[in-house]
């Protein structure tokens, strides 16, 4: 199963990580589904003095909870492939942040390993992340919702689908 994780601070092209996503170990052959999400920085709500963020990462560390993330997708669903790919440094509003994709001979082994990964990178990969507002900057906590969304992936059965699925 090919499988990839980056954490940098270039920008990246979704649809180039699509197709790299594919390419390797006959996944593109295999594959019934692609799923895909692309985060992007948003302006908080109501808060015109928001300039941006800054995402900061221990490096090796991060990699490697990035590595156990997929890791466990891959155990709890069957995937042809899998990847992250994170930036760090400054961002403005509008500037993609993360994406992950995860293919798979059903759709629902792709959707659900692309949105469990989402969720445990939101709350176990080693991120930090400051707004900056005005001439202010705040560290951001993980949110009440982003750690309810984690928690109801811990002790889930396995989700593979079955195959007879379409």
């Amino acid at each position: 199963m090919q499988r990839f994780c980056r954490v940098q601070q270039a920008d990246f092209d979704p649809a180039a990580l699509q197709t790299a996503l594919l390419a390797g170990d006959g996944a593109g052959e295999a594959a019934g589904a692609l799923a895909s999400f692309t985060g992007l920085v948003r302006r908080p709500s109501g808060d015109g003095a928001f300039t941006g963020l800054t995402l900061e990462h221990y490096p090796g560390m991060t990699e490697r909870a990035v590595e156990e993330i997929l890791d466990e997708a891959a155990l709890r669903w069957s995937l042809l492939a899998i990847g992250v790919v994170h930036r760090i440094g400054e961002l403005a509003p509008g500037a993609r942040i993360v994406w992950v994709g995860a293919a798979a001979a059903h759709r629902g082994d792709a959707f659900a390993a692309c949105e469990f990964t989402m969720d445990y990178l939101k709350t176990r990969a080693p991120f930090w992340k400051k707004e900056h507002l005005g001439g202010e900057a705040r560290w951001v906590e993980a949110r009440r919702g982003d750690l309810d969304r984690a928690a109801r992936w811990a002790g889930a059965a396995d989700t593979t689908t079955a195959s007879t699925e379409e």
